[in-house]
């Protein structure tokens, strides 16, 4: 598994950056990314994929405990489509 930290430690050694300044560029792009799904933006990065946030409506469902009809409430989640750099990298 990958980790913010992994992902720090990675852009230092391919950039030349100190981890201190790739933990600053790291956690802006982090937080520019979470401003622009806040709004309700859709993030697209050339090459890598797609970013949106999608709403699910409102839909009964069951309680997997008594069988019971419950409502579950309408949200929001974010949904990754992945760039074809992407889809060719995994499927070789």
């Amino acid at each position: 598994m990958t980790t913010k930290t992994k992902i720090i430690e990675n852009v230092a050694a391919k950039t030349g950056m100190k981890k201190k300044d790739a933990e600053a560029a790291v956690n802006a792009v982090i937080a520019s990314l979470e401003d622009a799904f806040v709004a309700g933006e859709k993030v697209q990065i050339a090459g890598f994929g797609t970013f949106e946030v999608k709403e699910r409506a409102a839909r009964v469902g069951r309680n997997p405990r008594t069988g019971a009809a419950m409502t579950i409430e309408a949200s929001k989640h974010l949904s990754f489509t992945a760039g074809k750099t992407i889809k060719d990298a995994i499927n070789k």
